[in-house]
């Protein structure tokens, strides 16, 4: 019996207290798992956008005050087109009519407008008449009627563009929403219902086709994404590891082991979401998938000694306990640098990643606790034979790892070359999101906003609130002409589909209040006449068309909304940037507003987060480098366990860069996210090295043999069983599964590669002239220890 300190001697102990009370330590993790799991009753979906901002986020706040001053701007955008061409028929103004109507009605709507309910205004003697731009019900409108809709709908720059298409044959209805933001099921009913009534339409009128879009139906994208994955992608996902981890570790029983160390640490880990009142987003929904990971590569490790020392001739109990006293140590250490990892995620700007990070960093722990008592139990309560046949399955290894070790020297010259390529790639990756391409075309909304943007405009909008710097301030002239050239400015700009600017109201009314002579379509030349415009207008307003969602209550600002074409987040941040440097240069400083709207915050945060990832990912490795030099005893080891961490992140990031060429919000955290699978096959493998060396003797090179041939089925098992696994995820219909599910197989990969093929080389260079007894001292010297040891 060898004399064991340290990880080893808890490892063992730990083994027998657990064997000797198995029915406690069963009881005892049911009751833990029941306790956290109790959680997920509080569980729930966020449709909410703005939980992905914290609450000090600039642009956020920017955002947060301009719908503070003016209106919100969650809607919901009927898009009606007619199929043969034109609008102003009785049929599709009757069918606006009906949907302008209903709206009203659709949960938390606030305004309605669309082409018939569109205020025109004309002069009668000296009163102000505001009027719907159609009076009449549509289906008994006459001809001269309808011709006259056209000509006022057509000349209209508040309407062409954004409720009328260019073409005339689309049109759209837009419904303002006023969500109290206090229901988890807001978003969905308003989005249920908009479909329900976009159907009810197209089926009264089937010239028609009638799309429902808008800011409140993307909400809901993200969640219908994510709640598609959980009941589809990951079952078949999850089906397809269990299926992959029975086929390779051959016992159907261990497998059921494993499968119930996972189940146990996703479930509590869920639920203790829920307890710390984290709502469920597409970000948190993935912290299972993540623990999963884990866990299947701490009960891989776990059984795989197992089943080498029940091929040595040991029975059930003692080969569980020999397998926890080698393993506890690289098990333990895993868990921990992989909990450094994740809290590193922390360093995101977006709150789920916090979330995450917290969720998952306890996850882990549970997956720790669990696969050091509750599973050696299971394997001993199970009946777990080892085929005499067993460890021929991995001959193989022999040759390979004598392969991996015979020419150092061109292993690390091929992977100095791959990672200066790769390096280099990687470098060039640039931060761009676009965010209709989260979806695919098995998501409704993909669809829907495609249709809008090619008959009607854009998805996207940008907002300005202009300030004049004084009460009253928006009827002065040389504020008029001001926001009219850059009104006029925006319209020239080649990423802009339409601009709704107060200028064309005030001009409208300079017309109308001139006996409707063309001549007057301009500014007003004086503030009192301006003034009295805007004061006359409104009081013809009926409630809920008023200009509060233009004008502020001092008549100090007013809002110019942009309606863009389909950019990505770069293209939106220049845009913003050159529209802003705009303002600077041609207007005094109160007008100098900064363009927001939830596409701007996002692109934004895309940005922000890609940044603040890699300083997360650097103190992550730096903390993990740390933990593994303690650990290992050893500066040289802790050290060189760097370059195996390192590079399959910048393998993966520099494959990515020459198959996508940049980089989103998604795929910026998951270099966080696989740093624990990374690290976990680094640890498994030095630890087995330094165990070879300090108990069994051995000299680095037949060191390096034996613990390729000893951990590389686990490592193996493990890669394969993940690789498959988060392969069906490439398969999901939601690009942050997807890129997860890619990223995570490409790195997995790699770390398989810089563990079996980079790293053997490295440490009989590192280590090939010491001894044993010259590398390791104190508790890690071989005369600690006894030469036995079987794995």
């Amino acid at each position: 019996m060898r004399h064991l300190t340290g990880f080893e001697a808890k490892g063992r102990r730990i083994a027998e207290l657990v064997l000797a009370h198995p029915k406690k330590t069963v009881a005892a993790s049911l009751v833990t798992f029941v306790a956290f799991a109790a959680g997920l009753v509080f569980s729930a979906f966020s449709t909410d956008y703005r939980i992905f901002f914290s609450a000090e986020d600039p642009q956020l706040l920017a955002f947060e005050q301009l719908e503070r001053v003016f209106t919100k701007t969650d809607n919901v955008l009927f898009v009606v087109h007619d199929t043969r061409g034109d609008v102003f028929d009785r049929d599709t103004l009757a069918s606006v009519q009906a949907i302008t109507e209903a709206a009203w009605k659709l949960p938390y709507a606030s305004r309605v407008d669309s082409l018939t309910n569109f205020r025109s205004t004309r002069a009668e003697d000296e009163d102000l008449i505001v009027e719907s731009l159609l009076k009449t019900p549509a289906a008994k409108a006459s001809d001269a009627e309808l011709l006259r809709v056209r000509e006022a709908a057509t000349s209209e720059p508040l309407l062409v563009g954004a409720l009328l298409s260019r073409d005339y044959a689309t049109t759209a209805v837009n419904v303002t929403l006023r969500l109290p933001r206090k229901s988890p099921t807001e978003v969905t009913d308003t989005a249920a219902a908009a479909r329900a009534l976009a159907a009810e339409i197209q089926a009264a009128h089937p010239g028609l086709e009638v799309r429902a879009c808008g800011m409140a139906l993307m909400n809901d994208a993200f969640m219908e994404a994510s709640i598609e994955d959980m009941s589809t992608i990951v079952p078949i996902m999850y089906a397809v590891m269990l299926l992959v981890m029975m086929l390779l570790l051959r016992s159907g029983r261990a497998t059921a082991a494993i499968v119930a160390i996972v189940a146990l640490a996703s479930g509590a880990t869920m639920g203790l979401g829920g307890w710390l009142g984290y709502p469920l987003t597409p970000v948190t929904a993935s912290a299972p998938t993540i623990v999963l990971t884990l866990a299947v590569a701490d009960g891989v490790h776990i059984f795989s000694s197992v089943r080498e020392y029940l091929a040595a001739g040991y029975d059930r109990r003692n080969a569980v306990i020999e397998s926890l006293t080698i393993n506890f140590r690289p098990v333990v250490l895993t868990s921990v640098t992989t909990m450094i990892g994740f809290l590193c995620l922390n360093f995101a700007e977006a709150p789920p990643y916090w979330h995450l990070a917290n969720m998952t960093s306890v996850g882990i722990l549970f997956a720790l606790v669990f696969s050091v008592t509750l599973l050696p139990v299971m394997l001993v309560w199970l009946d777990i034979t080892e085929r005499a046949d067993a460890p021929k399955r991995y001959a193989w290894l022999d040759r390979f790892a004598v392969f991996a070790i015979s020419a150092p020297k061109l292993s690390l010259a091929v992977a100095a070359v791959a990672t200066a390529v790769l390096g280099l790639a990687a470098a060039r990756l640039q931060s761009n999101d676009h965010f209709l391409q989260y979806f695919d075309h098995s998501i409704e909304f993909r669809g829907d906003a495609e249709f809008t943007m090619e008959h009607l405009s854009g998805i996207y909008t940008l907002e300005y609130a202009i300030e004049s710097g004084e009460e009253g301030g928006i009827s002065e002239p040389a504020y008029l002409e001001r926001l009219e050239a850059f009104t006029g400015w925006l319209r020239a700009q080649p990423e802009v589909d339409h601009v709704y600017s107060y200028t064309d109201i005030v001009k409208r009314l300079n017309r109308d209040l001139n006996g409707g002579d063309t001549a007057f379509m301009k500014l007003p030349e004086s503030r009192e006449l301006a003034s009295q415009y805007l004061v006359l207008y409104e009081m013809s307003l009926p409630f809920g068309l008023d200009l509060t969602d233009r004008v502020d209550i001092k008549k100090s600002a007013t809002r110019v909304s942009v309606i863009a074409k389909d950019l990505s987040s770069s293209q939106m941040k220049a845009f913003k940037e050159r529209s802003e440097h705009w303002l600077k240069r041609n207007t005094p400083q109160p007008m100098h507003a900064l363009a927001t709207s939830p596409v701007v915050i996002f692109s934004h945060l895309a940005d922000r987060n890609t940044k603040s990832m890699m300083r997360g990912n650097v103190a992550s490795l730096v903390m993990i480098s740390l933990c593994l030099i303690l650990a290992l005893a050893s500066l040289r080891l802790g050290l060189l366990s760097i370059i195996p961490n390192v590079l399959p992140i910048v393998f993966g990031y520099g494959l990515w860069s020459l198959m996508f060429s940049e980089i989103n919000i998604v795929a910026s955290i998951v270099g966080t996210i696989c740093l624990g699978i990374i690290v976990d096959d680094t640890i498994h493998f030095l630890s087995k090295f330094q165990f070879k060396r300090r108990v069994e003797g051995l000299d680095a090179r037949s060191a390096v043999i034996e613990t390729i041939k000893n951990v590389g089925p686990a490592l193996i098992v493990t890669t394969l069983i993940l690789g498959c696994g988060f392969g069906v995820l490439t398969q999901s219909g939601f690009q942050m599964n997807q890129y997860l599910g890619l990223m995570t197989v490409m790195v997995v990969g790699f770390a398989l590669v810089a563990d079996l093929l980079i790293l053997p080389p490295l440490l009989v260079a590192l280590e090939g002239r010491r001894r044993p007894a010259e590398t390791y001292t104190n508790e890690f010297s071989p005369s600690a220890h006894g030469a036995r040891g079987v794995l």
